[in-house]
């Protein structure tokens, strides 16, 4: 059995550890694009702020360990072509020779690719790239070429277009380098997967770093700025009123989400689904026999709306792990995603889990949400913060749909939304919230949990809603 993985990121090398779990005696080939093999990308923010001191640090494994597992990894080789009939994989390997792998069985995880947004001078012939000091995010050798910037521009200012879970990890990043930072963000408001009223308390603790932020706002165009001016780099957007913005800044950061990295499928014909991501079912299987795809090139089954596009580190890990297991005749099936995420800025965490309340609309729930804050533990004991919480709810069945959490780094808030994305996973109803064993010390905690009383406050909510449309002038 010679199992061929593509890609050596978080699904490929997932693939690879189950089955080399399962079955040590299965051959199993990884082709790695780049010389990073199980890298955390997400940690990438970390080691440009220097909370990570070394970039190698961020490997999950060194290649000494993958290889331990019996695996074979090939770094910087390139996979330019699949042959699905023959079950040969075309590669160019790291001395630019071209050789064939055979396969029995094959799992693509080649996952995204930075989108490059339609700014004049950022793409296209003459575009401004690393060597002006604007650069895209999302390998480690972006990550490398930024670095370059830093040390080789020493920059006192930096444009950053994007103000997703990058964009904002990255503000913090380069703000602990002294370096006077404006964010761009084309949208209404910061940090788009959260409500506007979450994302302005985002945008509240950026602008209290010092960060100038800018929403409703479309860079147009990145151009050399004019000599004499205060910096080397001239961004120019408009706003939703037509407004023109100029800023001047020494480096340029374009965070503007990723796409799924699907060429070399679609050339061997395996089916691309409407998002633009490999088809797969539950068990990660594509169209063709004995081809397998996972992780952020793929789409992603959601508990909740079904078939969706959603590129998460969490989701990669399971949906390779699935693969590499099925690829040796396993059956089992990925339990689909909640789109759970959190992230850290500065002092404060904002997270979410499931459907915010027009997502929960769009998929025939009739939801109904609320806002509520509560104590992250017994005021009586010091270092108390509070967390503000976005409950969503269906009107009529009261099902759990979706939970939204912004509070200090310290209030837990990862802890709270991993228990409403275990309590939407079992179906449970928002008044089945209080039910729930969980622990309780003054120090920690409350003995009703703020999740606790973020669902009591939404029956409550609810029960006064409905009065008042039935009864009006009713006092609950």
């Amino acid at each position: 059995m010679h199992l061929v993985i593509i890609g050596g990121s978080d699904a490929g090398i997932s693939a690879a550890l189950r089955a080399r779990e399962l079955d040590p005696s299965a051959e199993v080939s990884v082709v790695v694009a780049d010389s990073f093999a199980n890298f955390s990308i997400c940690g990438i923010p970390y080691y440009v702020s220097g909370d990570v001191a070394h970039w190698q640090d961020l490997a999950h494994r060194t290649l000494d360990d993958l290889e331990a597992t019996g695996m074979k990894v090939a770094l910087n080789s390139l996979a330019t072509q699949i042959d699905p009939l023959e079950r040969r994989l075309q590669i160019t390997d790291a001395l630019g020779k071209e050789c064939q792998l055979s396969f029995d069985a094959l799992v693509i995880g080649t996952g995204a690719t930075s989108i490059v947004p339609p700014i004049d001078g950022f793409n296209g012939e003459g575009a401004l790239g690393p060597t002006d000091g604007v650069h895209l995010l999302h390998s480690m050798g972006d990550t490398f070429e930024l670095m370059l910037s830093l040390e080789r521009l020493a920059p006192k200012s930096a444009a950053i277009v994007g103000a997703g879970y990058i964009g904002l990890e990255m503000a913090e990043g380069l703000h602990a380098h002294g370096i006077a930072i404006t964010q761009f963000e084309r949208l209404s408001e910061v940090l788009p997967t959260v409500d506007n009223e979450l994302g302005k308390r985002v945008r509240d603790e950026l602008c209290s770093h010092g960060i100038e932020v800018f929403t409703n706002s479309t860079v147009r165009r990145i151009s050399h700025a004019p000599s004499g001016s205060p910096g080397r780099l001239l961004i120019e957007s408009i706003n939703s009123t037509d407004q023109l913005q100029n800023v001047f800044v020494d480096i340029a950061l374009v965070v503007a989400g990723v796409r799924p990295d699907v060429a070399l499928a679609k050339e061997a014909g395996i089916s691309i689904g409407p998002n633009g991501a490999i088809e797969v079912d539950r068990a990660m299987r594509t169209n063709l026999e004995h081809i397998f795809a996972a992780g952020d090139c793929v789409e992603t089954h959601h508990r909740l709306l079904g078939t969706t596009y959603l590129p998460l580190g969490t989701t990669a890990h399971k949906q390779g792990r699935i693969a590499g297991e099925n690829a040796l005749g396993g059956s089992s099936e990925f339990a689909g995603s909640l789109g759970t995420q959190v992230v850290k800025l500065f002092d404060m965490a904002v997270a979410r889990t499931g459907l915010r309340d027009h997502e929960a609309a769009r998929a025939g729930y009739d939801p109904v949400t609320f806002e509520i804050e509560a104590d992250d533990h017994k005021a009586y004991y010091p270092g108390g913060h509070r967390i503000t919480m976005r409950f969503t709810g269906d009107r009529s069945s009261r099902r759990l749909l979706g939970v939204q959490l912004f509070g200090h780094r310290d209030a837990a808030v990862a802890k709270r939304i991993d228990i409403a994305a275990t309590a939407i996973y079992h179906e449970m109803s928002v008044d089945e919230i209080s039910d729930l064993d969980l622990s309780y010390t003054p120090p920690l905690g409350s003995p009703w949990d703020a999740i606790q009383i973020g669902a009591q406050a939404w029956t409550t909510m609810l029960l006064r809603e409905n009065a008042q449309e039935h009864y009006p002038g009713t006092r609950v």
